[in-house]
């Protein structure tokens, strides 16, 4: 919880200095792609708003209307941030785009500045694009930071987890929250780096269309990984089970437990960030007694829990041997 929390704290503070970077650009330049990019930053500072809310809900202690906790709420809400990033930064940035490029213009720097209903006119000694130049290169230095720390707590899971890459973790890790905060900032990497490149090839060539491109460009892959983003957070919210293969795990020390004749049923179902709850209906051996069989019970849900560091709560539901398959 607490790598999570200094995770999204680190985009948090990337996100807000580069929203008052790039703003501070367009009050220089009015250019509309820099205003277009302020906004984007400004929905990723609340998306990190809407994690944090996220993280400090879920963390609250069980009770009777929630039992297992609410450790969902992380999966919630990082749903909400998934949404935001697809229809405020990922549509504004495509419509932007698009109406630019049909449109033929980029708009540029202007002598005269209007700005919710102020204008003014800024004096500089050299041209204004590499205004938006350092404003850029200013916010690659903020993002790759907030990267850094996101990639690591990843890092990190991958290898606890033994999962072969960022591929795997993606489709089985239940911490959203870094997940998220990971998928943005590599957004925003790759974004600052489209609007550096169209923004340098407008200027090297005159073409506006190359800025215009970059921004539809920067829509569709925020787009992308916004679908992305709410798919993995679905599953976990409708209540998905551990990945096969350390539910096979589970399901065999059960199996091959001396004294449990067959398993009748066994499920598992995530209920928070590495919170798991395990469910197993098991017949025991004819004859066992009542007291032994509480024992081996106790026994089992001990090694499931020391197999797995996430599982939170296990169930044992002893079944009659009749019952059959």
């Amino acid at each position: 919880m607490g790598s999570s929390k200094s995770v999204v704290m680190a985009a948090l503070i990337a996100n807000g200095a580069i929203a008052i970077l790039k703003f501070v650009g367009f009050l220089l330049t009015a250019s509309p792609s820099m205003l277009s990019e302020t906004y984007h930053s400004i929905s990723d500072t609340g998306n990190q708003v809407f994690l944090l809310i996220g993280i400090r809900y879920g963390g609250r202690a069980a009770d009777r209307r929630h039992p297992f906790g609410y450790g969902k709420a992380q999966f919630f809400y990082s749903f909400v941030v998934a949404m935001l990033l697809f229809g405020i930064a990922g549509w504004e940035s495509i419509k932007h785009g698009y109406s630019k490029l049909t449109a033929g213009g980029h708009g540029g720097a202007s002598e005269t500045i209007s700005f919710l209903g102020f204008t003014y006119e800024p004096s500089l000694a050299f041209d204004p694009v590499y205004v938006n130049y350092a404003v850029l290169l200013g916010g690659i230095v903020f993002e790759a930071w907030a990267f850094k720390k996101a990639y690591a707590e990843m890092s990190r899971q991958i290898e606890e987890n033994d999962w072969s890459g960022l591929r795997e973790a993606f489709r089985k890790t239940s911490d959203v929250t870094t997940l998220t905060a990971l998928t943005e900032d590599t957004i925003a990497l790759g974004g600052l780096v489209f609007a550096l490149v169209g923004i340098f090839l407008s200027q090297q060539t005159g073409n506006e269309a190359y800025d215009a491109a970059a921004a539809l460009l920067i829509g569709i892959m925020l787009m992308g990984f916004a679908l992305a983003l709410a798919w993995e957070n679905k599953r976990l919210i409708l209540g998905e089970s551990l990945p096969e293969s350390d539910e096979r795990v589970l399901r065999e020390i059960v199996r091959e437990w001396d004294t449990v004749e067959r398993i009748e049923d066994f499920r598992t179902v995530y209920f928070g960030p590495e919170r798991v709850v395990v469910s197993a209906d098991v017949v025991f051996q004819a004859g066992l007694p009542t007291a032994e069989m509480d024992e081996e019970i106790s026994a089992i849900e001990s090694a499931l829990t020391d197999a797995n560091e996430s599982i939170r709560k296990v169930y044992i539901e002893p079944e009659d041997a009749g019952s059959g398959d």
